[in-house]
């Protein structure tokens, strides 16, 4: 159990939150949410003592192990892969140490013979003797082939490197286990292995991520920092999010009587429990939405942005964009051959790859960005389409203009005076002064708001999306997923968030070595579906 009590954190005069006082027990998991900024890492890093809080103390029981996942991606690079995992529990590596530093001492001394048998000993209660095995299990089953086990981590390359660190944070079984963005630079096969490994883990578990599937998959719990404050709440990330929405309308409904709110509410707790019986939660610790109470649930003081793409300049017609026999090599490697398909009106198709460089650099082709490729591409005449680049440094860099001097030159609107341009960005958040900050020293999440406001201005009938997710926030990245959702036109976009995929594609292109898998249906759909599975196999050989 951790006991939290009375923490502040303070950096001058800036409270990241303070009187926080709260109890994590066995069996849960507890996915940590609020804005960038708000301090979500930063507690993660004073529950493991990494950092000191202004005030207060963090308590465990006494005997439990903790393990985190560590950021330092070449903190082990001189170490062989499958010892590195092996050294997420330090009390266990200790004892293989000590007793290999005594087997190698010449003379060996009767001292030493006694102490080997303690060691052996003790190693076997930690079962050491499958300690070995265990690790290389983990190790698969996070991607990490068995080839890799025994070479240096150094040899690996970035996102191999995350899975080992990820393994050796989940090695052993930890009591406490602490993950911060534990699914990033993983593929969906993996991080559905971790929700499932997760789901039905019996320890403590304190997570962030900004993938709301993967928090709807394991959370039992949602802590929110919001306004210097953290409080917990039963339930995933969407009842979490529904239900404060559903409060804040219930606030600002003041005609409405006390009894219909709370029957709103005990009618909105019951469907999503039934909802939340059929997912990966549906085991005896993870039913804490049956025990929910009605004064739980409390309006959410989150500003979301308003993500709107839907003025069009013009209605787009029945012929979208064709491509014929496109194809990409980089290198001598080949990204993609022989894409030909159809873009129909109202298609929202999700574009999928082995790696983001070949997604972006088929947006490339078609954004006109480069022009070294076979086959060719036609624009329907009524189309006018927009992209959001997965890197937008040439947006920014060298640039000193104000966020109105730089959106403005964006727009197609012959009358968007300042006034106007000041509404747009306040739609991204952008209030008062803060519209005059140069663009050159935003942040990743304000320079990805400022693209958003980009697009919007440019009036497209076709969007592009390039891993729009990227830097954003939780509260961003569902605004942007009811964007492209009511979005009237057609697009074609990329991302790893599986929530909006899932929710915004209606239509799933991947791009192979060997051509095209094109198919009407869900993401979910695609994924699960043993014909794709064995067309993937072929497309792929």
């Amino acid at each position: 159990m951790i006991n939290v009590s009375n923490l502040s954190l303070r950096y001058g005069k800036r409270i990241l939150f303070e009187d926080v006082n709260l109890k994590f027990t066995p069996g849960n998991c507890y996915g940590i949410i609020g804005a960038n900024g708000a301090g979500k890492s930063t507690f993660l890093k004073i529950i493991s003592g990494e950092v000191d809080p202004s005030t207060g103390s963090v308590a465990f029981t006494p005997g439990e192990r903790m393990s985190v996942l560590n950021q330092n991606h070449y903190a082990f690079d001189e170490f062989p892969v499958i010892q590195t995992v092996m050294m997420g529990n330090q009390d266990l590596y200790k004892v293989m140490k000590e007793k290999d530093e005594i087997y190698m001492k010449d003379p060996f001394t009767d001292a030493d013979g006694e102490r080997a048998g303690e060691l052996e000993s003790l190693f076997a209660e930690m079962d050491g003797w499958n300690a070995e095995s265990n690790a290389a299990t983990l190790l698969s089953n996070l991607g990490i082939k068995e080839e890799q086990h025994y070479k240096l981590v150094k040899e690996l390359d970035g996102n191999e490197k995350v899975r080992v660190l990820l393994a050796q944070a989940l090695f052993g079984n930890p009591d406490i286990l602490i993950l911060d963005e534990p699914t990033n630079d993983l593929d969906i096969n993996t991080i559905a292995w971790l929700e499932d490994f997760l789901a039905t883990y019996e320890a403590i578990v304190l997570v962030v991520s900004h993938d709301r599937h993967f928090l709807d998959a394991v959370c039992t719990h949602i802590v929110d920092i919001d306004f210097s404050k953290m409080s917990i709440y039963s339930g995933n990330y969407s009842f979490w999010y529904e239900s404060s929405q559903l409060a804040l309308k219930q606030r600002s409904d003041q005609n409405k009587k006390m009894e219909d709110k709370v029957k709103e509410l005990q009618e909105f707790i019951r469907r999503f429990s039934a909802n939340a019986s059929k997912s990966k939660q549906a085991t005896s610790r993870k039913k804490a939405l049956d025990k929910i109470n009605i004064e739980e649930i409390k309006p959410s003081n989150r500003k979301y942005p308003a993500i709107m793409f839907n003025m069009m300049d013009r209605e787009p017609g029945d012929q979208i964009l064709n491509v014929e026999g496109l194809g990409k090599t980089v290198n001598g490697e080949v990204y993609f051959k022989d894409i030909t398909f159809m873009i129909n009106k109202g298609d929202k198709i999700a574009v999928l790859a082995e790696n983001n460089l070949i997604t972006s650099a088929f947006y490339d082709i078609l954004a006109g960005r480069d022009n070294d490729y076979k086959g060719e591409f036609k624009w329907g005449v009524t189309i006018t389409p927009a992209d959001m680049p997965i890197d937008n440094a040439s947006f920014f860099d060298g640039k000193t203009d104000n966020l109105i001097d730089w959106l403005r030159d964006y727009t197609t609107k012959p009358d968007a005076d300042e006034q106007f341009i000041r509404g747009f960005l306040g739609k991204m958040l952008f209030s008062g002064e803060e519209v005059l900050k140069k663009c050159s020293v935003l942040s990743g999440g304000e320079k990805m708001r400022c693209m958003f406001s980009r697009m919007m201005l440019q009036g497209a009938n076709f969007l592009i999306f390039d891993e729009p997710t990227n830097h954003l926030d939780l509260e961003s990245i569902t605004a942007l997923n009811n964007g492209m959702s009511d979005f009237r036109g057609s697009m074609l976009f990329t991302s790893r968030d599986h929530e909006l995929t899932q929710t915004v594609a209606n239509r799933i292109i991947e791009l192979t070595p060997n051509g095209i898998i094109d198919k009407l249906m869900t993401y979910d759909e695609y994924i699960n579906s043993d014909v794709v599975k064995a067309q993937r196999e072929q497309m792929y050989k």
